[in-house]
């Protein structure tokens, strides 16, 4: 993704892919408001909280917000879309951008549920869910694939002893 010579568009739906999960029907319905640039950090609007983006692609997102492609002609010169299409007020058809997200050799849909098993072994299904957008079932499903149910999530840290604990006995 960072190649230069790749198109701008391509390696931002690409990173949002594989970063967030995120499906290109989801994709290109994301708007300029759904990027969130303030005091030095760039969020991105999926859910709820919006999502940080780190250093690298938020210099990518914020370049494509401003070199945004199909915005010269009359009929989308004021296009919030974030991916704008070349038809007056619609983004770009999702198999569009899915046809140059695999030019760039990214598979949408390996990378989709690649990324999303890997948010919900690193965090509980309904936390990942809300953060991406995502239904709660689908989250708590991809965490049984990934094969992990957060059960002992919540008492995990007051179950586990820290190294070199002993347990006191009555004589010491």
């Amino acid at each position: 993704l960072p190649e230069p010579d790749q198109p701008l568009r391509s390696r931002v739906a690409a990173a949002i892919v594989l970063l967030y999960a995120q499906p290109l029907s989801r994709i290109v319905r994301l708007t300029l408001d759904d990027v969130i640039a303030d005091s030095g950090t760039v969020r991105l609007r999926l859910g709820d909280p919006p999502s940080p983006v780190p250093g690298p692609v938020s210099e990518l997102l914020l370049a494509w917000v401003e070199q945004r492609t199909n915005m010269n002609t009359a009929t989308n010169r004021e296009s919030r879309w974030l991916f704008p299409g070349r038809r007056a007020g619609q983004p770009l058809h999702p198999e569009t951008l899915g046809a140059r997200i695999k030019a760039l050799g990214v598979p949408t849909t390996a990378g989709r549920v690649g990324a999303l098993h890997q948010h919900v072994l690193e965090l509980p299904a309904p936390v990942v869910a809300d953060a991406l957008g995502y239904h709660h079932k689908t989250t708590t499903r991809a965490a049984a694939h990934a094969a992990t149910d957060w059960t002992r999530y919540a008492s995990s840290p007051r179950a586990r002893k820290p190294s070199g604990w002993t347990p006191r006995t009555r004589d010491s």
